[in-house]
C-alpha cells in the first residue's frame, strides 16, 4: 500500500482559511525590513501567505492583516506586484 504524499498546508492571511502551500502566495519581510513577494518561497525572513485573489487583497488591504502579520509596512508597489 502506498502511502500518501504529505502536503504542506498554509492560513491565507486576509480569509483565514486553509489551503495547500503552493496555491498561495508568500510575502517575506526581509531581515532588513522590507515586505516583498517570495515566488520560490525560500527567502529569510518572516513569512506569511495569502491567497492572489482579488477579494483576499482587497480584504487584506483594508484590515492591515498582511501587516500586522509581517510586524511591518506594506508598500503598494507589494499590493501591485501580487494583484492578478
Amino acid at each position: 500500500m502506498a502511502k500518501a504524499r504529505h502536503i504542506p498546508v498554509r492560513t491565507c492571511v486576509a480569509c483565514r482559511q486553509e489551503g495547500d502551500k503552493a496555491r498561495l502566495v508568500r510575502l517575506v519581510r526581509r531581515p532588513d525590513g522590507l515586505v516583498v513577494a517570495d515566488p520560490s518561497g525560500r527567502l529569510p525572513g518572516r513569512g506569511a501567505y495569502l491567497h492572489a485573489t482579488p477579494e483576499c487583497i482587497a480584504t487584506a488591504r483594508k484590515k492591515r492583516s498582511l501587516d500586522r502579520a509581517l510586524s511591518a509596512a506594506v508598500t503598494p508597489s507589494v499590493w501591485t506586484e501580487i494583484a492578478p
